[in-house]
């Protein structure tokens, strides 16, 4: 039975980025051993976009899909205020029909998508993997 997702972040500064995740967004985590942080994520959903060309990253021998996070909140201005009075300064926010969204500036210089769903989302399911 499929039981969870577990999300690979590639960084270029791991150790910064996990200290933000940890310090600034305020994720809880396990320390698997050796400061390799394991975070918990709040409920998640996934939708299979259409891509142009590859889209991909390699891991483990394996070609694996493409993958692009984004925390979702109800209140999208209160997140970027809570973030800013932590130093934070995000992206401009884009208005879009399927929601309001920003991007949070991570040490390593990437970027971690946030946005206000005005969709219906997937997140009360809690039904169980059915084959």
């Amino acid at each position: 039975m499929i039981f969870g997702a577990h999300i690979l972040f590639y960084s270029t500064n791991p150790e910064a980025d996990r200290a933000f995740l940890r310090d600034i967004v305020g994720l809880r985590f396990v320390d698997s051993g050796g400061g390799w942080l394991i975070f918990a994520l709040p409920p998640a959903e996934a939708g299979v976009h259409p891509s142009e060309g590859a889209f991909t990253q390699e891991h483990a021998g394996r070609r694996m899909l493409g993958s692009i996070l984004y925390l979702m909140c109800d209140d999208l201005a209160a997140e970027i205020r809570a973030l800013a009075a932590k130093g934070v300064t995000c992206t401009p926010v884009e208005h879009d029909d399927y929601g309001d969204s920003t991007a949070i500036p991570l040490p390593s210089g990437s970027y971690l998508g946030l946005y206000q769903p005005k969709h219906p989302t997937a997140l009360h399911l809690t039904t169980p993997y059915k084959k």
